[in-house]
């Protein structure tokens, strides 16, 4: 019985009802269609270019490679970053091929990745518009090129590719690439004193380097962390010297180094603020460096900003970034419901965040966090036939308002199957596809079981641990953990703040009373097998925001385990708005497996609906006239939008608050 010297995860399947669906949906139906609209196959459905980062009747991201390989002639087509597209739909793949293996879907992949290797320059460069279009404006003009942010986002899927498949080819790219941006970019005489104006690079360079072991990504990394709000002239220098109005995004030269996030130097950071998925990937690059450098002042720098963004900038379904204009976090407790952008991307990005965060320290916040993005604020930008995305996710919504009114023309009411800016289909597909990765956590001789996703995983030593349990909708939780060569380890157990005071922990049948450490629970284990059972609390509960939340007065959203509830005018009568809640409502929960794929819904006879004015009176001097009692349904908030267009609600008024 001794204890290990060493603890590594190595394989997790997950066998979750719940989430076997969706990722099935990812393999058989994301993927495939994704790859069609790549390669200009597809159908673009947009219902709303407002709230899908545009319209464009192709994609051109395949044909921009072929392009730059030599294959193909023309122009580039799409945004400066269009290959990113293609990079997170190999990163989807990577992923898929080792819980969903298909023949086809590989070649295809394999193919893809030859014909980056053809599009890349021999000195590593890689992005086609300045390859095809402006090759003597590389790295010129940093601030819009996004150069880096899509070298990143190849990065991040070659070493994924490789970590699957074994491909060197693709990981050969990825350090070819690292090898010119290493050659360019530093404090040394001769290199570009800068970054990119949309991080990514830093992220996806602590990647390359877990996997190399190569200490030339992670110092380069590192310089990218640390160098970011030390030049404020930097972006202004470029630009001149690039030609001042020779723009890709004009809007983007004077909005600031604020919206940039490099206002001032991460260290000297006390908020987030700018545009979210910038702040988000910069942050998850921060926080991964921070623990491999053990760097107290970057650490001390990341929980600054997560701090921030949990406590007064998060919605209360994961969503980050509260306005359309630029994308971006606007201020503490700002948090608008009618119109939250809530970028599926920004809350896909918060997830990586917290994941790099929970990796510097066991802490149940950071369990909670992520749990709250994969369930409710993330999950809600896919549409359940897997096909069809969301830009932003707003937690109020009304299809008069969206058609009428211009400042909530980005809330769209139904999801698109593409937009021109396609950063959210692959963004979510790769999260769900990756999410294996994301339900063990391992410091030292511990074991973190921190979502509660059924799941057989197999761990160095033998080790070996089976979560069974039919959660969202039940909160019976059981482990069986196999421990043959009977080592020494800890298995700790995140505790839901939704749970902590109500829940019931047995180790091989007996009752255990352990105190919790930042909300975990830890078991010792040192037999040959043991056997864990966890209770949770899935009453529904009422969710009062901070009273510095205006937006939120007087009002509650419901919550049953890690799902947030919302109200759609499919189950109920409009105008939402006049509904209230009573006192203490009860709710009762039924699941319909029928209904939306299957999901729990929330009913209550405890509300109540305003009666409607006349209209003749916009204002009047009377009483306001009663309210009769109704029946109120609720479903999950990541299922909304996938029947009718109809008005949407979170947050509901109560009587007595």
């Amino acid at each position: 019985m001794d204890a290990l010297t060493q603890l590594s995860v190595t394989d997790v399947q997950i066998t979750s009802t719940f989430w076997q669906r969706y990722r099935n949906i990812i393999a058989k139906e994301a993927v495939p269609f994704q790859w069609d609209m790549i390669n200009d196959k597809g159908k673009m459905d947009v219902t709303n270019a407002d709230a899908a980062g545009g319209a464009a009747d192709h994609s051109g991201a395949i044909e921009n490679l072929k392009i730059a390989a030599g294959r193909a002639k023309g122009h580039h087509f799409g945004f400066v970053f269009q290959d990113t597209d293609v990079y997170k739909w190999l990163e989807t793949v990577s992923y898929v091929l080792k819980y969903h293996f298909d023949q086809k879907m590989k070649d295809a992949a394999d193919w893809t990745i030859d014909l980056i290797a053809d599009a890349q320059d021999k000195n590593g460069y890689l992005s086609t518009y300045f390859q095809i279009d402006a090759p003597k404006r590389k790295f010129k003009r940093l601030q819009q090129s996004h150069e880096l942010y899509s070298m990143g986002h190849y990065i991040e899927a070659g070493v994924a590719y490789y970590e699957s498949t074994g491909s060197q080819k693709a990981l050969e790219i990825a350090e070819k690439m690292a090898g010119c941006i290493n050659s360019n970019f530093g404090p040394e005489d001769g290199k570009i004193h800068g970054y990119d104006g949309h991080p990514e690079i830093e992220l996806a360079l602590a990647k390359l380097y877990e996997t190399t072991k190569n200490r030339t990504y992670l110092n380069l990394a590192k310089y990218f962390i640390t160098e970011r709000g030390q030049d404020l002239k930097f972006f202004d220098r470029q630009n001149e010297a690039d030609g001042i109005d020779n723009d890709f995004f004009a809007e983007l030269r004077t909005i600031g180094d604020r919206y940039y996030f490099a206002d001032k130097p991460i260290t000297e950071q006390k908020d987030a603020h700018g545009h979210a998925v910038r702040v988000l990937y910069f942050c998850t690059g921060l926080a991964h460096v921070a623990r491999i450098e053990h760097d107290k002042k970057l650490l001390k720098a990341a929980d600054t900003i997560w701090d921030d963004i949990v406590k007064k900038q998060l919605y209360v379904t994961g969503n980050v970034g509260q306005t359309v204009t630029g994308e971006a976090f606007t201020y503490d407790y700002d948090l608008p419901n009618d119109t939250d952008y809530g970028e599926t991307c920004a809350s896909v990005s918060m997830a990586f965040f917290t994941k790099q965060m929970l990796a510097n320290k066991l802490a149940g916040k950071f369990g909670d966090v992520i749990e709250k993005e994969i369930f409710n604020g993330a999950l809600s930008g896919i549409a359940l036939d897997g096909k069809h995305y969301f830009y932003a996710n707003p937690l109020e919504a009304d299809p008069v308002a969206s058609k009428l009114n211009p400042g909530k023309k980005h809330i769209a009411l139904r999801r698109s199957s593409w937009f021109a800016c396609a950063c959210c289909p692959a963004n979510i597909t790769r999260l769900i596809a990756s999410l294996d990765q994301y339900l063990y956590e391992i410091h030292d001789n511990t074991i973190l079981s921190h979502q509660f996703i059924a799941n057989d995983a197999k761990f160095s030593d033998g080790i070996e641990i089976h979560q069974q349990g039919n959660f969202p909708w039940d909160g019976n939780i059981s482990y069986q953990i196999s421990n043959p060569n009977r080592s020494k380890f800890s298995f700790g157990i995140r505790i839901p703040a939704w749970s902590l005071d109500k829940f019931i922990l047995k180790v091989n049948d007996k009752v255990v009373n352990t105190k919790l450490n930042d909300d975990i629970l830890y078991v010792p284990i040192d037999k040959s097998v043991t056997s864990i059972s966890l209770v949770l609390n899935m009453a529904a509960r009422l969710v009062r925001a901070n009273t510095n939340v205006n937006a939120d007065i007087g009002k509650v959203a419901i919550q049953r385990g890690p799902i947030v509830y919302c109200a759609e005018g499919v189950d109920n009568s409009q105008p939402l708005w006049r509904y209230i809640l009573g006192e203490a409502p009860s709710f009762k929960y039924t699941y319909e497996p029928q209904l939306l794929d299957g999901v729990g819904t929330l009913t209550t006879d405890d509300a109540y609906c305003l009666e409607g004015d006349p209209e003749e009176a916009l204002y009047t001097f009377d009483k306001p006239k009663g309210a009769q009692k109704a029946h109120l349904t609720l479903i999950p908030y990541y299922a909304w939008a996938n029947r009718d267009e109809k008005q949407m609600t979170v947050w509901i008024r109560q009587n007595g608050i």
